[in-house]
């Protein structure tokens, strides 16, 4: 960032980065629950519920982040988000961990219930770990390739098309090595079967893909909000 930037002009770019980093480490906490989302019919691969760890909303803010970031500031520092953000998942458990493996006072939480709740099955931590990097990363590469293509127009098509694709990544990525790769290969986890990955990969897909259309308008207020912003900014530092 520029060093003759005010603190007011940093702001919008702290806000963002605190944003994407905040709803990163807590997707990973909330992950060890599972919710079931009933549906009204039932439907192929799905069944009549869709199964999701809790943290598929703030997962998804963290797409919205970085679409964000990455249409305001450009690719490298969006890039550089993105690696730091997996860098601060690393420093999140190691928290998690020190605290689980430290002596516990009967004063408070059980110990054995305090590591139960906050400690992620491994293979769920290697799942989501690896589908991060390769999702986001990708996100941050396709929203400039479909912002090249249309001339920097069109950041509805850049916003669904970027995290359209990095989603289903994602969601394949983290459920095949969470529930079927790690538990096969490494012996951690449980292997499910091919009907249940299939199930667990479309409904999570669906649901990301729901919330992809919902952060559209999202998208394009806060990047509006910021233009303007700085614009104004800029206007009153030239008078």
């Amino acid at each position: 960032m520029d060093d003759s930037m005010t603190p007011n002009e940093h702001a919008p770019r702290l806000v963002l980065a605190a944003l994407f980093v905040t709803s990163l480490v807590t997707a990973q906490l909330l992950a060890v629950k599972i919710l079931s989302l009933p549906l009204p019919l039932d439907f192929p691969a799905v069944g009549n519920e869709i199964i999701v760890p809790a943290g598929v909303l703030a997962y998804a803010i963290t797409f919205v982040a970085t679409d964000c970031y990455a249409e305001l500031y450009g690719k490298r520092p969006a890039r550089l988000l993105v690696n730091v953000g997996f860098g601060m998942i690393f420093v999140m458990l190691s928290l998690v961990w020190l605290a689980i493996l430290a002596p516990g006072s009967p004063a408070g939480v059980d110990p054995d219930l305090f590591a139960q709740v906050l400690a992620p099955g491994t293979n769920i931590v290697l799942g989501g770990l690896l589908a991060y990097l390769v999702s986001q990363n990708w996100d941050v590469l396709v929203f400039h390739r479909i912002r090249e293509k249309t001339g920097g127009g069109r950041l509805w098509a850049r916003n669904l098309g970027s995290t359209a694709s990095s989603q289903a990544i994602d969601t394949v990525i983290f459920i095949l090595v969470a529930f079927s790769l790690a538990p096969t290969l490494l012996g951690i986890g449980v292997a499910l079967p091919v009907e249940e990955l299939l199930a667990l990969i479309v409904g999570q897909y669906l649901i990301k893909l729901l919330i992809a259309f919902a952060d559209t308008p999202v998208v394009y207020a806060v990047v509006g909000l910021l233009r303007n912003r700085e614009q104004r900014t800029a206007t009153v530092s030239a008078d």
